[in-house]
């Protein structure tokens, strides 16, 4: 495993996510939400596209499209039409940097 940059911790604001690719051009979303720094896989698992255009209320992200919400804490899905958890990964602030584990 491997940590890669995501972005410097004051452009993250509390609510908001970034969008970021590892080495294999999967895509990772890392959002701060509640105060804490958390990191989902970018594809909702009932049509594996993209959170882009989404938002977050109260710890959960909520698929712009047929709004499913998923715990980003757990990845666990909450609501139809989905019913297939995502992955998380680790994230940190280290230097001033967020960082997400790969």
């Amino acid at each position: 495993m491997q940590w890669i940059e995501v972005c410097k911790d004051e452009a993250l604001e509390e609510g908001t996510f970034i969008i970021v690719e590892n080495d294999e051009g999967d895509e990772i979303l890392v959002a701060r939400a509640e105060g804490e720094l958390l990191a989902v896989t970018n594809a909702c698992s009932h049509d594996g596209r993209g959170f882009e255009g989404g938002c977050i209320e109260a710890g959960l992200l909520i698929c712009p499209r047929h709004g499913s919400r998923f715990c980003l804490r757990s990845g666990k899905v909450l609501t139809p039409p989905a019913y297939a958890d995502i992955d998380i990964f680790k994230v940190k602030s280290e230097a001033g940097i967020i960082l997400v584990e790969v």
